[in-house]
């Protein structure tokens, strides 16, 4: 490997560097703050439930929920969407979701599915990601119960309508689901403006936080079965698991640890202003499409330049295998990049690149112009010795 550059361009897998406050803060809570929340009376378990409630209130305030209680921690993204979509279906619900979805709601709903609970239908998006608004409106039945979208695909970068989607789905009283693992903490979200039903976070990635964390918004008059039941440190004399929110969703000791970094990411987000990092990133995506449309033998996936988008690009070259471009960027030139499907088949499907896939390129909040630079130069000299 090339020790000389070392430049990170995989954000939208798990974002890195972390602000220096996100290392410090799990070491320090450990140390400093290790009781377990809800569970005693004495000072380091109140100290954690300050932390967690803390925690709760932040992302509120980030994606302007009205009650820190309608935040609900999990382990991940995909933990969130499991929640949601297991809580809420019934047998005999119908789901419908793009072709943009992770595999983290694919898989779900296809289990569900295939135990015969419940039916659903794929809404076709074009090679930009942009779903097909006429489809979705034919697509309701009247046993449709959900609609899940992917706020922005982690193949294309392309951000969905959200409002239209909503507005769609909300006039037929369809609940809808946001993925929102591509843009919590990288482009404003106003769940109440928006008029979003549930919406599940990662904490890993926009967010800035440790891996391991994340959740789950549910808005106010939703109630949904809990997906596990077990110790909560409330009611404890009942064997049934409480109905109040948010420990209606979550059982178990909660990642204290985790959460306390989570908090410092969001804490720099709020600091440095969403809409400051949004602007950055587009503009970053907007520079990296202009210099790749430049090489020979690229083709790019998704919404030209930092349009409508996150900051993500996939690309090919020619018939070049992407697993050994994105092996010759690590070792020749210390570039880090994801190579493959990225968990999301349809999506691939749609643009064309399956089974095959792409080299993927993820800018992050700390990613410079002079790193975009470098990158190029090692695809000029990659793609003129498969041209040569």
């Amino acid at each position: 490997m090339n020790e000389a550059l070392n430049l990170y361009f995989d954000n939208a897998a798990t974002s890195w560097p972390k602000p220096e406050a996100v290392y410090d803060a799990p070491g320090r809570q450990m140390r400093q703050a290790a009781g377990n929340p809800g569970r005693s009376g004495h000072t380091r378990t109140l100290e954690a439930d300050r932390l967690l409630y803390k925690a709760r209130e932040t992302l509120a305030a980030l994606i302007n929920a009205p009650d820190p209680g309608r935040i609900v921690f999990a382990l991940n993204a995909t933990d969130a969407l499991n929640i949601a979509i297991k809580g809420l279906l019934e047998t005999g619900d119908h789901v419908l979701f793009t072709a943009m979805e992770h595999n983290s709601v694919l898989r779900p709903l296809g289990r569900l599915r295939q135990d015969g609970l419940i039916s659903t239908t794929m809404i076709p998006c074009a090679k930009t990601g942009q779903p097909d608004l006429d489809y979705l409106e034919s697509a309701y039945r009247e046993n449709t119960r959900l609609l899940i979208v992917n706020h922005a695909s982690n193949v294309t970068g392309s951000i969905a309508p959200l409002d239209r989607l909503i507005a769609s789905a909300h006039g037929r009283k369809v609940i809808v689901l946001v993925d929102a693992a591509q843009t919590a903490g990288a482009i404003p979200i106003d769940v109440q403006g928006l008029n979003i039903d549930m919406l599940a976070f990662t904490g890993h990635k926009g967010l800035l936080g440790p891996t391991g964390t994340g959740g789950l918004y549910v808005r106010k008059g939703l109630d949904l079965k809990p997906l596990r039941e077990g110790g909560t440190g409330s009611q404890s004399e009942s064997d049934i698991h409480p109905l109040s929110m948010p420990e209606r969703l979550e059982a178990g000791t909660l990642n204290s640890a985790g959460l306390a970094g989570l908090l410092e990411g969001v804490n720099y987000i709020q600091a440095r202003g969403i809409e400051s990092i949004q602007q950055e990133e587009q503009e970053l995506r907007s520079y990296l499409w202009e210099r790749l449309v430049e090489l020979p033998g690229i083709s790019l996936y998704g919404p030209h330049g930092g349009e409508a988008a996150v900051s993500v690009v996939s690309f090919t070259v020619g018939g070049a295998d992407c697993g050994e471009i994105g092996h010759v960027l690590e070792s020749a030139y210390g570039i880090l990049t994801r190579t493959g499907l990225h968990c999301a088949p349809h999506a691939h499907q749609t643009i064309g690149t399956l089974p095959e896939g792409t080299v993927r390129l993820s800018p992050g909040p700390f990613t410079r112009k002079v790193d975009v630079d470098h990158l190029i130069n090692a695809l000029q000299e990659i793609t003129g010795l498969m041209s040569g």
